[in-house]
Order: C-alpha cells, then structure tokens, then sequence
C-alpha cells in the first residue's frame, strides 16, 4: 500500500454546547495540525498517488473555511456540537468534493484519511474508504 501524507494547520474557536464536555462547553481554542493521508495499492503513470503540491493546495483550501474562525458563527456548523471527530469527518468530505472539482479519479485512491492533532497527547481521525 502506498501512502502520501501532507501536513498543514487549523486554529479554530468553538464550545461544544452540551454538558457532556464539562469545561470545554465555554468558548474556547483549538490548534490542530493535521495530517492527511492518500493510500492507495498502486501508483498513476508518474508513480504518484497523487500530486503532492495538489493535495497540500486542495488541504489549504478545505482549512481556509475555518481557519481562525469561530466555528459556532458559520451558519452551516449552526447547531453542531463539532468535536475534533466531527471537524476531521467534515473535511475529509470538503477534501473529496475538491478533488473531485479537479476531476481527480479518487477511485485509484483506496482511503483518505485526515487526522487532526490537538497536542502531542490527543488526536482524533476520520478514513473514508474509497475503493476496496
């Protein structure tokens, strides 16, 4: 299996309004740096599986949403109790429809993984199985 990761950075404001989250219920900062990881069983004509510059372009594209943002102002988080698992799932899907406006064929891909790293103590991850 092959595999490409990119790295870049979120910095984000949000409270996760339930009780269940104790103190992190109050606004609050969360810095991620977040990896994501393409697999894939084997590589295009270039012997890529996908362009690095592309997916670190389409990654930067998918953070700049939210991005030094609070995130219980945007209108389509209104509502939303977003995790660290939540905002993972969420970009890894923001990331496919990217791809997929560049006409990327994400069927060669195997899985997309994106894992947002709140410290050196704690992460949290989505994979979305592509092609099996």
């Amino acid at each position: 299996m092959y595999e490409v990761t990119v790295r870049d950075n979120l910095f984000i404001a949000h409270s996760l309004q339930d009780d269940f989250f104790g103190p992190a219920k109050n606004l609050h900062g969360a810095t991620y740096v977040i990896d994501l990881i393409l697999s894939s069983r084997e590589m295009t004509d270039k012997n890529v599986v996908i362009d690095i510059g592309l997916a670190s372009n389409l990654l930067h594209k998918c953070i700049e949403v939210y991005n030094y943002k609070n995130l219980d102002d945007i209108d389509s988080l209104s509502g939303v109790i977003t995790t660290t698992e939540f905002m993972a799932k969420k970009l890894t899907t923001d990331f496919i429809s990217l791809l997929e406006k560049e006409q990327f064929d994400i069927s060669r891909l195997y899985s997309i993984k994106m894992i947002l790293n709140e410290s050196h103590i704690a992460s949290a991850s989505y994979e979305q199985i592509i092609n099996e």
